[in-house]
């Protein structure tokens, strides 16, 4: 690993989406708000990001987001009533989202891709390599993927993009990976990206989910890339252009993740998400479990 490479210590959480699938719900509540269990999805995120060592976050919002800054800062009348009922357990849970991390926000403005959004960080990012979270994907706490892709990066330089097999038929969903083998089981190194193929034209089964480590370089490769699929600015296409020429800002390389990802983008997965959380959580889980038996052993029976 080399020394002097800079160290990373921002993430960048872009959350300027209108999260259309999930009208009615998100008319006036970001998507990003939507409870997991009994934390918004965007907690994950951020307490994702703190975990591996990023306390200084950056969030990219835009109109009727303000909830999710309210979310991260003080509410101190509710921690006065808190407190005067002496009930320290709730207490502590509402502190615990406005004392994880030193939270910025600027707005995206039009919303013009991914791309964009990550160029809005630019000037609080600098010249450093930073982390991007996408608040779709949960990662379990278990299974710490952007600790690996930081040590990635640490090692090879350049970008670095987190990769899951996905059965041919999905790939369409995602932007896809043209990857050759290392001698890490888990690391690819990238030579082309692909914004959601057909399986025909898909390079390879190896989707991209949403966490990204990238060099500084990605910023001038952004302000230069046209607008490309939906007339979005996509970051696949700057990575693309990264990964054609490392000289610019070194090398794109992918890490494969095996591990327990929750997809809250889709509202089935989201169900599925809140489900498999609950049933492993200490206080809700057994009783959730003896639950479900019965109700799916009733709906089996019926």
């Amino acid at each position: 690993m080399s020394s002097s490479r800079p160290r990373i210590s921002k993430a960048v959480i872009p959350a300027a989406g209108l999260g259309t699938r999930f009208l009615p719900a998100t008319k006036a509540t970001p998507k990003e708000m939507l409870p997991v269990v009994d934390k918004p999805a965007i907690q994950y995120v951020v307490e994702e990001a703190v975990t591996a060592g990023l306390s200084d976050v950056l969030m990219v919002t835009g109109r009727n987001k303000r909830p999710l800054e309210d979310h991260f800062d003080r509410n101190y009348e509710l921690e006065e009533v808190l407190r005067d009922k002496g009930d320290a357990t709730k207490l502590t849970r509402v502190q615990e989202s406005s004392d994880l991390a030193t939270m910025h926000y600027v707005r995206q403005g039009d919303p013009k891709g991914l791309g964009h959004a990550i160029l809005c960080a630019a000037p609080h990012v600098g010249d450093q390599p930073f982390a991007v979270l996408l608040g779709d994907d949960l990662i379990d706490p278990r299974d710490p993927l952007l600790a690996r892709m930081m040590a990635v990066q640490e090692q090879h330089g350049g970008s670095v993009v987190a990769l899951m097999e996905v059965e041919p038929e999905s790939i369409h969903l995602y932007g896809c990976a043209a990857a050759a083998a290392t001698d890490e089981d888990d690391v690819v190194r990238v030579s082309g990206l692909v914004e959601k193929p057909s399986a025909a034209d898909a390079p390879s089964n190896l989707a991209i989910i949403g966490r990204y480590v990238l060099d500084p370089a990605v910023f001038e490769v952004l302000r230069k890339t046209e607008p490309g699929r939906g007339g979005e600015i996509q970051i696949t296409d700057a990575l693309q252009t990264l990964a054609n020429e490392p000289a610019i800002g070194g090398p794109v390389h992918g890490v494969v993740f095996r591990g327990r990802r929750y997809d809250t983008g889709d509202r089935a997965d989201y169900l599925r998400a809140i489900v498999r959380l609950a049933c492993e959580r200490e206080d809700l889980g057994p009783d959730f479990r003896a639950w479900l038996r019965g109700y799916v052993a009733e709906e089996m029976g019926g």
